[in-house]
C-alpha cells in the first residue's frame, strides 16, 4: 500500500513539473547574455524557487511518516 502511494505521488509531482515548466525557465531575477557567439543563462530565480519548492515537498513527506 504504500509504494503505490509514493508512485501516485511521484506521478501527481511530474506532472505538475511538466505542466509548469514553461513558467519556470525565465523568471525575473534570472540572467540572461547573449553575446555574437557565446549565450550564458543563470538561472538564479529559478534555482531559488525551485529550492523552495523541493524543500516544501520533502518536509510534506517528513511530517506524512
Amino acid at each position: 500500500m504504500g509504494l503505490q502511494k509514493l508512485f501516485i505521488t511521484l506521478g501527481i509531482i511530474f506532472l505538475v513539473i511538466g505542466l509548469s515548466w514553461r513558467f519556470i525557465g525565465r523568471l525575473p531575477g534570472d540572467i540572461f547574455i547573449k553575446r555574437e557567439n557565446i549565450t550564458i543563462y543563470i538561472p538564479i530565480m529559478t534555482s531559488i524557487v525551485l529550492s523552495i519548492v523541493l524543500s516544501l515537498v520533502f518536509w510534506v513527506f517528513g511530517k506524512l511518516k
